[in-house]
C-alpha cells in the first residue's frame, strides 16, 4: 500500500495568518482626527514655506540695500540729501530693521565732503535740503567742511521748496547759507524768526492727580527736574536760559551774515521780520534764485559740460559716493598721504553717544522705549582698554553725544581714559551736540577737549530724588500697608515722601557726588576746586563760553 505524502503549509515568522472565516471588520471613518490632521501638516508646510521664503526675501535684501561700490565716473557731481536728523552713529540692526547700521552718519557727511575737496573727479555740490531738525552743533561741522569745500575753488548748491515753511527755519537756513548759492521754487518760504526754547511746567497737573514729585539737587543751575518740581522757571535757569540762546544767537547771526555778504545788524532786522516769502527772500538777499531744480540743474550741467542738456554728467549720490571711495581705498586703486606706515600713529574712535548706564541696567532703560540712545560704560570702557593696549594706537578720540546719566558708569569710563593716559596714549574729547552732567564727566580729563560754538555742555551738578504717588493712591481708593525690617526700609517707597533720616542719607549722596565731580573736573582742566565751583553749580554752557571759563 503506497504511503501519500504529507504535505503542509509552513507557518509565518511573524504573523499568524487570518483564519479564512474571519470576516474583515468595516472601516470606521473618523471625521475631525482626519481634518485636525491635515491641519497640522497643512500650517507646517505653510510655516515651512513662509520661512523659506523670509530667508530668500532677507538674502535679496541685502543685495539691494547693501552699498554697492560702483566704478566711479571720471566726472561727477555730488548730491547730498538733508532730510532728516543726522545721527553720530547708526542704530543697530535688528530683526525689524536688519539693515538700519547703514544709515548715514554725521561722520559719512564730514568724510566725504573732505574726500570730494581733493578729488579731480568731483566738479562740485548740490544738495537738497527737504525738511528735517538738525542740531546746530552738527551744522557747525558741517558748515566747516563745506567751507574748506569752496576754497578749493568748486562749486556748492542747495535747492529747497522752503526754508522752514512749518517751523525749524533758523538751523535749516544756518545750513544752507554756507552753499554759494541758494535755490528755492517760486511759492517757498524763508522763515528765519530766531530762536525760542519752551518750557513745560507740569507741578499744578502733578498735583491735581496726586503725584509729589520728590527731589533734591546740586546746585541752583541744576534744573533737569525743574519742569516737574516748579509751578514757573527759576530766576537761574531763566538767566541760564538767556546766555545759551544769546551765545547760539551770536554764532549762527555772526557766520550766516558773513555768508550772505551783509551786517550782522542787517541780518537782525530780517530774523525780527522773521518769514519772507520767495521775492521778497530774493529781494533781501536771503536766496539767490527763486526758480525750479531743473532749472538748477540744466546750469550745473552747462556749468561741467558746456552742454545744459547733457544727460551724460553723473550726480552721484552722497552714499554711493562714500563706499565708492572706500572700495578704492581697500582694492589700493586710490592713495592719500604717505602710505601705510608701521609707525606708532594709529588713531581709535570711540563714541559714548546717549544716556550714559551701566551694562547690566542697558536693556531695561526707559530711554530704550523712547528709542533714544545708550552709552553703556561696559561697551565703551572695555573699547578704551583694548585701545590702551594696542601698541599701534598713540591716539584715542572719544566723540561725546550725551546728557548724562549714572555717576558710576561715568566713573567707569573716566578710569579707563585715565589709565590709556597712565600707558601714554593721547586722550582728545570731540563733544557733538550735547556733553553735560556724566557726558562732560568722562570728558574731564582729557588732554584736550573741542566743541562747537553751541555745543551745550557742562552742567556740573547732580540731581537726584523719586516720585510720591501716594496722593495718587488715595483717591483711587487703594490702601499700601508696609512690613519693614530697616529704619530705612521705605527710602524708594512711592507712598510717601523722604522723611529727615532718608533726606539726610540721599543728601549725603548728591553732597558725596557733587564734590567727586568738582575734583575731576579741577583735576582734568588744571584748576582749583573753588574755581570749578564757580563756574559749576550745575550750569549748562554753550561751547562758545565753554571755551571763555576754561571747560574746553
Amino acid at each position: 500500500m503506497a504511503r501519500r505524502k504529507k504535505t503542509y503549509k509552513p507557518r509565518s515568522l511573524f504573523a499568524t495568518p487570518v483564519p479564512k472565516n474571519v470576516k474583515k471588520p468595516k472601516t470606521k471613518w473618523k471625521i475631525l482626527p482626519i481634518v485636525w490632521g491635515a491641519l497640522k501638516r497643512g500650517a507646517m508646510a505653510l510655516g515651512f514655506l513662509i520661512m523659506f521664503s523670509m530667508l530668500i526675501s532677507l538674502y535679496t535684501l541685502s543685495k539691494i540695500s547693501t552699498p554697492q561700490a560702483p566704478d566711479m565716473p571720471n566726472e561727477m557731481v555730488l548730491v547730498l540729501e538733508f532730510n532728516n536728523a543726522i545721527p553720530e552713529t547708526p542704530p543697530e540692526a535688528s530683526l525689524v530693521d536688519p539693515f538700519a547700521n547703514q544709515q548715514m552718519t554725521l561722520r559719512h557727511y564730514i568724510a566725504a565732503i573732505e574726500e570730494a575737496k581733493i578729488d579731480d573727479r568731483v566738479k562740485g555740490i548740490v544738495a537738497r535740503m527737504r525738511g528735517g531738525v538738525f542740531s546746530p552743533a552738527q551744522i557747525e561741522e558741517i558748515r566747516s567742511s563745506m567751507k574748506s569745500f569752496k576754497e578749493s575753488g568748486k562749486f556748492a548748491y542747495i535747492y529747497s521748496t522752503s526754508f522752514g515753511d512749518s517751523g525749524g527755519g533758523m538751523g535749516r537756513y544756518y545750513l544752507a547759507s554756507i552753499f554759494d548759492e541758494l535755490w528755492m521754487q517760486p511759492l517757498g518760504v524763508v522763515s528765519i524768526a530766531g530762536i525760542n526754547a519752551e518750557i513745560p511746567f507740569v507741578r499744578e497737573t502733578l498735583d491735581d492727580i496726586g503725584i509729589y514729585p520728590n527731589f533734591f539737587q546740586r546746585k541752583e543751575y541744576k534744573t533737569a527736574y525743574e519742569s516737574l518740581t516748579n509751578k514757573t522757571i527759576s530766576e537761574a535757569n531763566r538767566e541760564m536760559m538767556e546766555v545759551l540762546i544769546n551765545d547760539m544767537k551770536d554764532v549762527m547771526i555772526s557766520d550766516i551774515a558773513q555768508d550772505r555778504n551783509m551786517s550782522e545788524e542787517q541780518f537782525v532786522s530780517l530774523v525780527n521780520t522773521g518769514l519772507f516769502v520767495a521775492d521778497e527772500a530774493l529781494e533781501k538777499g536771503l536766496i539767490d534764485y527763486m526758480d525750479y531744480p531743473d532749472v538748477m540743474l540744466k546750469k550745473i550741467r552747462e556749468q561741467v559740460t558746456g552742454n545744459p542738456d547733457d544727460e551724460d554728467l553723473v550726480f552721484q549720490p552722497m552714499k554711493k559716493y562714500v563706499f565708492g571711495i572706500q572700495d578704492e581705498y581697500e582694492k589700493g586703486k586710490l592713495h592719500r598721504g604717505k602710505g601705510n606706515s608701521q609707525a606708532k600713529t594709529g588713531v581709535a574712535l570711540v563714541y559714548a553717544v546717549g544716556a550714559i548706564m551701566p551694562g547690566e541696567v542697558q536693556s531695561s532703560a526707559p530711554m530704550t522705549l523712547l528709542n533714544e540712545g545708550i552709552a553703556a560704560s561696559n561697551v565703551i570702557a572695555p573699547a578704551i582698554m583694548d585701545a590702551a593696549e594696542d601698541e599701534t594706537i598713540q591716539t584715542i578720540i572719544l566723540r561725546v553725544d550725551s546728557p548724562g546719566g549714572s555717576p558710576a558708569a561715568s566713573e567707569a569710563i573716566l578710569r579707563a581714559l585715565e589709565v590709556a593716559k597712565e600707558k601714554g596714549k593721547v586722550v582728545l574729547v570731540s563733544m557733538g551736540t550735547t556733553a553735560a552732567s556724566g557726558g562732560y564727566w568722562i570728558a574731564a580729563n582729557a588732554d584736550q577737549i573741542f566743541v562747537s560754538g553751541t555745543t551745550i555742555t557742562g552742567s556740573i551738578g547732580v540731581v537726584g530724588g523719586k516720585f510720591v504717588f501716594g496722593d495718587m493712591m488715595d483717591k483711587l481708593g487703594v490702601n499700601w500697608e508696609s512690613i519693614k525690617f530697616g529704619r530705612n526700609a521705605e527710602m524708594w517707597s512711592i507712598t510717601r515722601a523722604f522723611d529727615e533720616s532718608e533726606a539726610e542719607r540721599i543728601n549725603a549722596m548728591l553732597d558725596n557726588v557733587y564734590r567727586n565731580f568738582l575734583q575731576r573736573v579741577a583735576k582734568g582742566r588744571n584748576m582749583t576746586l573753588e574755581q570749578v565751583d564757580d563756574i559749576a553749580k550745575g550750569r549748562v554752557w554753550s561751547g562758545k563760553s565753554a571755551l571763555q571759563v576754561g571747560l574746553a
